[in-house]
């Protein structure tokens, strides 16, 4: 064995503290590596296996409370129509008032509309019958060729506006 060592040039001394120091590693890494490693990988299993667990709980709840949920939607669509049919009668009442209500107040509208629109013509005409009587003073004036006094301007208009009949 020695000459088969010296043919491949072992050294026991050498093989010896390498596999010394390969041991140290060893026990240092899986004490302080591999040992927290699979520590956490345990941790993630035990995770994994809750979150499955969970899920089925869930879905479990999920079938019940859809069920659940049809029953009330069952229950509020029956009640829905009830009041619907109800809104239905009350809307109709409310309609034929508040349809009263709007001729009534149509007609008050146009009885106002005629008296502002009477208002306005009168308005109208006497803005006419001014217009009108300035237009025929300074008429006369330029027809004349004399310069009007506000008397002679005055008593133009008086007899233009009882002379015009609008």
């Amino acid at each position: 064995m020695e000459a088969a060592a010296e043919i491949f040039g072992i050294s026991w001394a050498k093989l010896l503290a390498q596999v010394i120091i390969f041991l140290a590693v060893y026990f240092i890494l899986s004490k302080y590596a591999f040992g927290p490693i699979l520590a956490i990988l345990e941790k993630r299993r035990e995770r994994i296996a809750e979150g499955e667990a969970n899920l089925a709980k869930i879905k479990s709840d999920l079938s019940s409370a859809e069920e659940k949920a049809e029953e009330i939607i069952s229950q509020a669509n029956s009640r829905a129509d009830g009041m619907i049919s109800e809104a239905r009668e009350s809307a109709a009442a409310f309609e034929e008032k508040e349809r009263q209500k709007a001729v009534a107040e149509a007609g008050k509208i146009i009885a106002k509309a005629n008296e502002a629109t009477e208002l306005e013509r009168e308005r109208l005409l006497a803005e006419l019958k001014r217009d009108f009587g300035r237009l025929v003073v300074d008429t006369t004036g330029k027809v004349t060729g004399k310069v009007l006094n506000d008397g002679d301007r005055q008593r133009i208009n008086e007899e233009t506006a009882g002379q015009i009949a609008l």
